[in-house]
């Protein structure tokens, strides 16, 4: 293993403090729990939005706390789902007396103690609401999930319903906008490299170098087939095949095309599989009126993509312009 790490147990909380230095204009971080606030904490009157998971997968979801986005984050240690106590902190700080969505990833361990953590807001007189993510179309089941996994879909929803929350609208509204993007978006990752998480020291799975996995979760969980690699277009065809037959995506319909990187593919791979990917999506007949090309969603330094897909409506397409501000996207602000 070749990391820039010091002590591997060390590696959340250490890199927690660097972000906290590197953007101390948008966050404050907190380390006992773990937990990553927008400056200024809850704003009065205004709907909170809340994520987490295991930390990894950067800039998700630290990186997306900001205006216009999230207001907090729970970094997990790596790979391992946040604490209930983290999320209760996490959704104490930011309550501005309107309520605090929480949105969850589909991993068993994400959606229990996002629950716990609820109940113990609850319990002080936080009103929450949670939506569960589930747009990967790759395996109705996983290592972590019963159903399909959270994954690419998330950044999308985090980007539009914060900014619903940021214009002011009510719980009940945003938890409903919450689940219409969650319906209308569908993914699929592939990997031609495992990670390594720190505390491990080696690879989480094994792949020849003539290989590649299709379907693979973000925590490297199997695929649905492993298979010798193909060029750049042949890869892209078959994550979008399944993408596209599931909702299923028709000709006339508008979409948001985002092709993400797992860690350890260049912007130049990314390029190259979105130009072939909003090619075929125009020979269907499918609009690309949104897009979004890098790293957004990771395993570490795992090489790899995943395509994500959204049907737009014209209220998804005026939330993703509306102005955001965050560590990892910035736009109009």
């Amino acid at each position: 293993m070749k990391k820039i790490i010091n002590d591997p147990s060390d590696v959340v909380a250490e890199a927690l403090q660097g972000m906290a230095l590197a953007h101390a204009d948008l966050i404050d971080v907190r380390l006992d729990p773990a937990v990553v606030v927008r400056k200024g904490g809850g704003v009065p009157g205004k709907v909170a939005v809340v994520s987490g998971g295991g930390s990894g997968h950067e800039p998700l979801h630290g990186g997306f706390v900001g205006r216009g986005m999230l207001s907090a984050a729970c970094p997990g240690a790596v790979f391992t789902s946040p604490t209930p106590d983290q999320i209760e902190a996490a959704t104490k700080a930011v309550d501005g007396g309107a309520g605090v969505l929480h949105i969850v990833k589909n991993y068993t361990g994400d959606v229990l103690n996002f629950e716990t953590g609820a109940e113990l807001a609850a319990a002080d007189g936080i009103e929450v609401a949670a939506v569960v993510v589930d747009d990967d179309v790759a395996v109705k089941d996983s290592l972590y999930t019963a159903g399909r996994r959270g994954v690419g879909g998330t950044v999308l929803i985090e980007k539009i319903v914060g900014a619903a929350a940021e214009r002011g609208d009510d719980l009940a509204a945003v938890r409903t906008l919450c689940e219409r993007v969650n319906a209308n978006v569908r993914s699929m990752g592939m990997a031609l490299t495992s990670c390594t998480v720190p505390h491990a020291g080696k690879p989480t799975f094994e792949l020849g170098e003539g290989e590649m996995e299709i379907g693979i979760g973000i925590h490297g969980e199997p695929g649905r087939e492993r298979l010798p690699l193909e060029p750049a277009d042949a890869i892209v065809d078959r994550l979008l095949a399944p993408v596209l037959e599931d909702l299923p995506f028709a000709s006339g319909d508008r979409a948001l095309l985002f092709v993400n990187g797992m860690g350890g593919t260049p912007l130049l791979e990314l390029y190259i599989a979105y130009r072939h990917a909003e090619a075929v999506l125009r020979e269907r007949g499918i609009t690309v009126e949104r897009r979004l090309v890098g790293n957004y969603i990771t395993s570490l330094e795992m090489q790899g993509m995943s395509v994500s897909l959204l049907r737009l409506d014209d209220e998804m397409v005026e939330l993703w312009d509306a102005p955001v501000h965050t560590a990892a996207l910035r736009w109009g602000a």
